[in-house]
């Protein structure tokens, strides 16, 4: 069975930074992609970052502020926010892809405050 621990979220003051990560469990193989996901309140589950091998995408509104990084070695995914905003308030989800499956975390409060 496949775990996703995420830990990391927390309440910050806008201009602060928090970091995220994800530790993967249990029987992956051929992990393909990790990333992360949020959902504020009364919207959709937006893209945040991805991460592969070859290539790392960010979304237009966390480009330059967001770095997503992997220790392939540890199956974990860390996504290091700086200069927060109070709109990057939302619950956070770390995604894995692998060759065969899509798995998702718990979710992780991030607050913002203004």
């Amino acid at each position: 069975q496949v775990q996703l621990v995420e830990s990391g979220g927390g309440l910050v003051q806008a201009g602060g930074s928090l970091r995220l990560s994800c530790a993967a469990s249990g029987s992956i193989f051929s992990i393909n992609a990790m990333g992360w996901y949020r959902q504020a309140p009364g919207k959709q589950r937006e893209l945040v970052a991805t991460i592969t091998n070859r290539w790392i995408n960010y979304s237009d509104s966390v480009k330059g502020r967001f770095t997503i990084s992997r220790d392939n070695a540890k199956n974990t995914v860390y996504l290091q926010m700086n200069s927060l905003k109070p709109e990057d308030t939302a619950v956070y989800y770390c995604n894995v892809l692998s060759a065969s499956h899509n798995y998702w975390g718990q979710g992780t409060q991030v607050t913002v405050s203004s």
